[in-house]
């Protein structure tokens, strides 16, 4: 796999390095030691997946309170996603940056997202299926988020028909607070 910084301190860009052949390709998505030795050292102890059936569909922005942290590997299996980050931790060299990408089933890219860090994203293309792998259990409890259109963020998303749930079209803009901390 390759590594790549982004502008979000901690978070990384993560490339498969496919071995093809007549059949297709197989490739590594996960090894904990290549992610150790990319300096996480963090386990992923539960997947989870998300469908999307109409292309427009956005998710986010999520993270979990600082007292049950939780980083995310966030890939899309099929078709195509935007994916947005923000840095929330206040103690960051990049408090309140934003980074975004494109991720497929075609480009297999993954995004390493640090626990403090929201994550959205939203669908380009119908039918789309992303998968979460975390490094803690899943707690609705702890769950949080932002407004995906915060002008703070400064996020510049697709312009196109959304579908979004009103609990994501109604996070409040962002206060600093000690969740993300």
């Amino acid at each position: 796999m390759k590594f790549a910084d982004t502008r979000i301190s901690g978070a990384l860009q993560v490339d498969i390095e496919p071995h093809r052949d007549v059949r297709g390709f197989f490739a590594r998505t996960y090894c904990l030691q290549e992610f150790r030795d990319a300096g996480i050292d963090k386990s992923l102890i539960q997947n989870s997946i998300s469908f999307n059936h109409a292309a427009g569909t956005l998710r986010g922005l999520h993270y979990h309170a600082a007292e049950f942290p939780q980083t995310r590997l966030f890939r899309c299996i099929t078709g195509r996603v935007f994916a947005a980050i923000v840095d929330l931790r206040g103690d960051s060299p990049s408090y309140l940056r934003s980074d975004t990408f494109e991720l497929s089933e075609q480009n297999q890219t993954a995004l390493f997202v640090p626990a403090g860090v929201a994550l959205g994203y939203q669908t380009l293309e119908d039918d789309t299926t992303v998968y979460y792998q975390m490094s803690e259990l899943y707690d609705p409890d702890y769950e949080r988020g932002v407004r995906w259109n915060d002008p703070a963020f400064d996020v510049q998303w697709p312009e196109a028909q959304r579908t979004i749930v009103d609990r994501d079209a109604n996070y409040p803009d962002y206060v600093a607070d000690e969740d993300t901390r």
